[in-house]
Formats: C-alpha cells, structure tokens, sequence
C-alpha cells in the first residue's frame, strides 16, 4: 500500500488483511498469556509451588504471574525503540515468534516433584519471555490498524486489534475447559493443561503467515520518506516535550482502572469462583469464555461508538459504568451459583469493559505523533500494567482475606482505580491529541491543515501549538466532547 493511501484509499483486500493480521497477533499474544493466568490460578500452585498450603501457593503462582507484567515495560521500550526507528512490521513478527516458543517451552516443563527449584525457575524465565513479546506486540499491532484506518474510521479499526484480548481469553480458558472436562482430574495436572500450552507453535504460524503479508504502514512510511525519524531515542524524544510526558502520566493513570478491572473478572474471579464461592471449575472457566465471546462481539460496537462521540468521551463513560458496577457484582457474587456467576461476567467482562476498552488503544495512539508512538504507546500501556494489572490478583487476594472473605474492600479499591481513570482522562485535552475522532477534521491540535502524504490527520505540529489559519488560542473543544471537564 502506499503512502498516498493513509487515510483509507487502499484497495478493500488489502485493508482486511491488515486488520486480519493485527487481530490474529493479540489474539495469539493474549491467549498465550492468559493460558499462564488461568493455568497460575488453577494448577501451577500445586505444580510448581506445593507450599502445603493452598492460599500460599496461590500467591506465590500469581507473584509469577506478575512477574510477566514487569517483563513488559523492558519490551515495550526495546520493541517500541526498535520500531519507531525500523518499522511496525518487523518488529512486530518478532515478538509473535518470541511469545510462542516461550509458551510452547512453557508446556514441556518439569514440575517441582520431577526437577527441585529449577522447575520454578525455569517457569519464571519463560514468564519474562513472554512479558518481553507481549510488551512489544499490544502497541504495535494497534498502530497497524489505526495507521491503515481510513479517515473517519479509525476507531473502528482501533478497535480490532482489542478483539483479540477477548478472543485469546476465550481460547485460553476455553482449552481449559474443553480438557478439564475431557480429561480425569489427574491426567490434567499430569498432561492435559501442557496440551494447551503447545497449541500455541499453530496459532504463531498462522498469525506469522499473514503478518508477512502486509506492507510498512503509510504514516511510518511518511515520516521515513520525509527524514523526520528520531535524531535520538525515541523514549528520550518522548520525554523531552512536557505535552508528552504529561500524557505519558495521564494515560498511565486512564489505564489503571482497566488494568484492574480486566483482571479482576478475567484472572482473580477464577479463583475467587473456585475457592471461596466453592463452584464448579469447568463451569466457571465456561462461563469467563461466554463472557470473552461476548466481549469481542461488542469491542467493535465501541469502535464506531468512537467514530461518532470520541475516543475520550467513549472511555470516560465506560469507566464510569465500571464504577458503578463494582458493588453489585459481587453482591450477586455472594448469592452463590454458577449461572449468577456466569450473568455477572457477562455483564462487566463482556459489556462494560468491552465498552471502554474498545476505544482504548485509538485513545492512547492519540496520545502521541507517529515519531514516537510506538514508544509512547507501550511505556504508557507497560509501564502502567505493573500496577494497573500485573499486582490486581494479589491485591484482591490480600484484601480478601483482610476482609475475612467479605470483598467490600475489594471492592473499593476497584472503584477508587475507576475514578483516577476517570479523573486523568477528563484531564486529556482534545486539542492535544493527534488523531481525531468523534469531531470531525476540525479537532485536534491541526486545524484544517491538511497532513503530510501518509500521516495521521494530526501527526505533525506538537500538542498545544497554535494555527496560523485564524485559530484562537484557546480553542474549544469540538462536538460531543464540549461537555466533558477539561
């Protein structure tokens, strides 16, 4: 495709194999690195660390867990690095490969009864691979589809690459499931959840097959033709512009109530399911892949939501809408049985975190111009999974037994992580950000300049400066988003 071709006037099939290759890489990241999450809260306790007693065990397999979510900022800055400076593409086959050896290799271990503490360490090694793959796949694979999206649709096709969160979750559990559910209870610890973990070697050579399709996106291709690369390093030129590093903050407090609400109803309530509420294991592992299968149904429904009212409107609202639902659910947690289970995961996993996070990854590429995105986008999204994402299991797990089983504590501290967020996104100005959506070409801080071949509506003034094309200095944000606290 060529550069002419940045907002969307490339040939129809083109254009869905772009979508088609970011869709299938996060799916394949996120379903290798949720199969750790669902394997960590349902077996790698006993496996790898059999302490004698279960809560402990529990901890010390999802302190592994979190362990990937501090592997992913070290990769977000290499691949973010290494993909301002030589591409999307490239970078972006490399850490498909890297994360589905790692999962693969993670499928041939020894357990502790068979190796000692090497099996630990081992299982902690291949936990930072695939921190390192994935924290250089989520940004990349979102600039793949926003850099390709046509004009006026770019939330759309932000949103498909978040489709595969949803879908690698689904796959992930529902492997569990499928061979929880097929298998005796003792030749699923002994070989069955490994099965899964092999499974990975396919996807990464279907995702690579159509990921080397695809051409560099018009916008890179732009900045690259035009030798506006990076004199230094990307992070350094991030961080140089206080517009940058404000939104660097911003952005990483907007993601920390989704951080803690995808792994609250996607990691912790497996556990939380088994353990405390005492239901079925396979029909709790049946009932997170409904609600991923609905999640990804309505992410695109989100997309155009964003197309119409905004990225930053879209995902003020779904934070509110996950404050508000905090409570009540685990009320209905606390009635007991699989379906009230299974209802409430539909609703917050599958509705009101699909709502938000739809419009997440063309918010935070708003965030910064293509020079940098790539680098940008992956210290605000990495760097923020440490306590956004990476500790929420632990934390609900202490603050559950703080409570004494009760989850009010818990509670609250999800619904305190909803409202940073929301306070940090209203704090994003419109005329800061780089891609418009929701207001036409008016917004941003571009005016009607028109933008170079091949970039962004508004990739190439820094946030904040003013138009010599009868701008005001302070000029008002654009459609729906006026009503919005500045």
């Amino acid at each position: 495709m060529a550069p002419d071709d940045a907002d969307g006037a490339g040939d129809a099939r083109g254009l869905r194999t772009v979508v088609l290759s970011s869709l299938l890489g996060t799916t394949v990241e996120w379903y290798d690195f949720f199969l750790y999450s669902t394997a960590a809260g349902l077996v790698f306790g006993e496996l790898f660390f059999p302490t004698g007693n279960g809560t402990v065990g529990t901890m010390l397999s999802f302190a592994t867990f979190a362990v990937g979510f501090l592997a992913r900022p070290v990769g977000g800055l290499l691949f973010g690095h290494i993909g301002d400076r030589i591409g999307r593409k490239r970078t972006l086959a490399f850490t498909m490969s890297l994360m589905g050896v790692s999962t693969a290799l993670i499928g041939v271990l020894p357990t502790y009864e068979q190796a000692g503490l090497l099996a630990p360490a081992l299982l902690l090694v291949l936990r930072i691979a695939q921190g390192v793959a994935l924290g250089g796949e989520w940004a990349g694979a979102v600039l793949l589809a926003v850099e390709f999206g046509p004009k006026g649709r770019k939330g759309r096709f932000g949103s498909y690459p978040q489709i595969g969160l949803a879908l690698g979750l689904a796959l992930g559990t529902g492997a569990f499931a499928l061979l929880n559910n097929v298998l005796s209870d003792e030749a699923f610890l002994g070989y069955g959840w490994r099965v899964a973990f092999l499974v990975s070697l396919v996807l990464v050579a279907v995702g690579l097959t159509v990921r080397l399709k695809i051409d560099e996106t018009p916008a890179f291709k732009a900045v690259r033709r035009l030798r506006e690369l990076p004199r230094s390093a990307p992070l350094v030129e991030l961080l140089r512009e206080r517009p940058s590093r404000r939104h660097v903050g911003l952005g990483m407090l907007a993601r920390w109530g989704e951080g803690a609400a995808f792994n609250t109803w996607g990691v912790f309530a497996l556990t939380y399911a088994t353990t405390t509420l005492k239901l079925d294991r396979t029909a709790v592992l049946l009932s997170v892949t409904a609600a991923a299968v609905v999640m990804a149904v309505a992410i695109p429904v989100s997309g155009s939501l964003t197309d119409r009212q905004g990225a930053r409107r879209v995902y003020f609202v779904g934070m509110g809408l996950f404050a508000l639902s905090v409570f009540p659910a685990f009320w209905v947690f606390s009635l007991g049985g699989t379906w009230a289970f299974a209802a409430v995961l539909v609703v917050t996993l599958g509705l009101v975190h699909a709502y938000f996070y739809g419009a997440q990854g063309t918010l935070f590429a708003a965030l910064f111009a293509t020079q940098v995105r790539y680098t940008g986008m992956s210290f605000v999204y990495q760097m923020s999974g440490i306590f956004a994402s990476g500790i929420t299991p632990l934390i609900m797990t202490a603050l559950l037994a703080l409570g004494g089983g009760s989850p009010w504590w818990a509670c609250g501290y999800l619904a305190l992580t909803a409202l940073v967020s929301m306070w940090a996104t209203a704090r994003l100005r419109e005329r800061d950000l780089y891609v418009v959506t929701g207001g036409g070409a008016q917004g941003g801080p571009h005016g009607n300049r028109p933008a170079a071949s091949g970039e962004l509506p508004t990739d190439r003034h820094r946030p904040g400066e003013r138009q010599s094309e009868g701008r005001s200095e302070e000029p008002q944000p654009d459609g729906p988003h006026a009503t919005l606290p500045r």
